[in-house]
This record gives structure tokens, C-alpha cells and sequence, in this order.
């Protein structure tokens, strides 16, 4: 066990400084020059060496089975290039507070966030892995909205403390997924806060519900809670421009009151329909359709 354990913490330190020395290079860069850079570095050499572009095309397939080959490797591609971006703006997290201040929030769900939050009523946000959703989280708490956010704890010890500092930077309250943050999620609740969360991470106690044309399994906590506190429940998202570097942030109409598999499949399908439009943007890395669907 001992011999484990040393070999696990080897493992992990060398894991944390090979990424902070990476990181550290690339932040000698101006921010849009490493940010082109982790978009290359993403698609042309990670992805191929760990694995992600064979998942990513995998799960192409399964949603798009008759797409030209050609046009799946193209958006491969691009995909990648969008988890570069995505991975440099989070461990740049005063870069990309900048650019949220400089980004306009739209969307019927605004009016909704800003009369729950004049109310005092609760309200949960919901987004998905798709273009950047802490660009959408720090505008909101730039504007004034009580935006507290759930992450999940990482798997190395020793580069949690890192990535915890740079999200924090983004914005707090931030409330760790499970027994940890829940009482302190409940209380900003109940305090008439707002609450961010993302509806696409697979649940291995979720139930299935369809997302684009499979069953995922998918956690119905947060339409449970919205029903639970009397929160608004609005789905939203940071579209990515077509430069690359700006972005779009939409609030859609609140999700109505109903039950909490009406409500999350609602989410499902908001989401979804984000995907169909710019699939380029979204996660596809993630192993999303695990568990759920007959064709595992």
C-alpha cells in the first residue's frame, strides 16, 4: 500500500509540474498568441497522444453515422481547437474576466435573472461544455448577479489547489460537488442567490434521457432543487465568435415548473440544440452516452 501510494503522489507531482511549467511558458506569450497556441498544441499533438480525437470521432459517429469522413476529421479539428482555447482562458483567468466585462449578455432569461435576484427569489443557471461557460459566469457576476458556482473536486491533490485558485479568480462563491459544497450551496439557495451549473457531465445515478438522438444518463438535481426552493430556472450559454477570441452570452426563457424529468430533459434539449448548430463547440471528449444507451 505504501509503494501505491508513493507511486500515486510521483505521479501526480509530475503530472502538476509538467502542466504549471507548460503553463508558465505559454504565459510569457500575449494572451491571443497562447491562445492560438493551446488550439494548436490541443489538436495536433495532445488529443492524437492521449486519446481525445478518437473519442471525439467515435462519438461523431454515433450522432452523425453517414457524415462525409472528411468533414468528421475537419470537425475533429476544430473541436480540439476549441478545448485549447477553452483550457488557456481557464488557467487565464484575469484575461478572460477582461473579456467577459467587454461582453454583452442578451436573452429573454435576463429579465428573469434580474427580477428573481430584485425579489430575493433563487435562481439556477444552466449550462453545458460548450463554447466557454465561466466567460458567461464572470459577465453575470460583473453585473451585479449573487453567482455562486459548482466544480468538481480534481483527481491529482496536488494541482486541485491550483485549478481551484483559478477559478476562484474567475468568481466566488464556488461550491464543491457532493457532501462538501451542499450546505453551502443550499444556504446561497435560500439566501435568494444564484446558482451555475452544467447539465452534460454523465451521471452514473442519473436516469437516461435523450441527447442528440441517445440516451444519456443525466442528473435531475438541479430541476429538483429549482422546484424544491422556488427557483428560476434558466438555461444559458457563451457562444464562441467565429474569430475565435469573442464571444456571445445567451439567457434563454426560463425553464417552466413542471417535474424534474420534464424540467431536465427541457435542459437536455436546450443544450442539444446548441450542439446541432455549432458542434465545433461542444465537449465532445467526454464519454457523454456511457452506461445509458444499448449500443454500448
Amino acid at each position: 500500500m505504501a509503494k501505491a501510494r508513493a507511486a500515486y503522489t510521483l505521479r501526480y507531482r509530475l503530472e502538476y509540474y509538467l502542466i504549471r511549467s507548460m503553463l508558465f511558458v505559454m504565459g510569457i506569450l500575449p494572451f491571443r498568441q497562447r491562445s492560438a497556441l493551446m488550439a494548436w498544441g490541443m489538436s495536433r499533438v495532445v488529443a492524437p497522444l492521449v486519446g481525445y480525437q478518437k473519442r471525439v470521432r467515435d462519438n461523431l459517429d454515433r450522432v452523425w453515422p453517414e457524415m462525409d469522413p472528411a468533414k468528421r476529421d475537419a470537425l475533429t479539428l476544430e473541436i480540439n481547437r476549441n478545448v485549447g482555447r477553452t483550457i488557456c482562458e481557464l488557467f487565464s483567468p484575469r484575461d478572460l474576466v477582461s473579456m467577459a466585462q467587454k461582453t454583452a449578455m442578451t436573452g429573454a432569461g435576463l429579465a428573469a435573472l434580474e427580477a428573481a435576484q430584485a425579489a430575493n427569489r433563487p435562481a439556477i443557471v444552466i449550462s453545458g461544455h460548450f463554447g466557454n461557460y465561466d466567460i458567461a459566469r464572470a459577465r453575470m457576476i460583473a453585473e451585479g448577479f449573487k453567482v455562486g458556482a459548482l466544480y468538481r473536486h480534481m483527481n491529482n491533490p496536488i494541482f486541485h489547489d491550483f485549478y481551484l485558485k483559478n477559478i476562484s479568480t474567475i468568481g466566488t462563491p464556488l461550491f464543491e460537488r457532493g457532501r462538501p459544497g451542499l450546505g453551502q450551496m443550499v444556504k446561497h439557495l435560500k439566501g435568494g442567490g444564484t446558482l451555475a451549473a452544467l447539465i452534460d457531465v454523465r451521471a452514473n445515478n442519473g436516469i437516461p434521457l435523450p441527447f442528440c438522438g441517445h440516451m444519456a444518463l443525466t442528473a435531475t438535481s438541479m430541476a429538483e432543487l429549482a422546484l424544491r426552493y422556488d427557483a428560476v430556472l434558466i438555461p444559458f450559454y457563451g457562444t464562441r465568435l467565429p474569430n475565435g477570441e469573442g464571444f456571445a452570452i445567451d439567457l434563454e426563457d426560463p425553464i417552466p415548473h413542471s417535474d424534474p424529468e420534464t424540467m431536465t430533459q427541457a435542459l437536455n434539449l436546450s443544450l442539444e440544440a446548441r450542439v446541432l448548430q455549432n458542434p465545433e463547440q461542444w465537449f465532445w471528449i467526454h464519454n457523454r452516452w456511457k452506461g445509458a444507451d444499448q449500443e454500448q
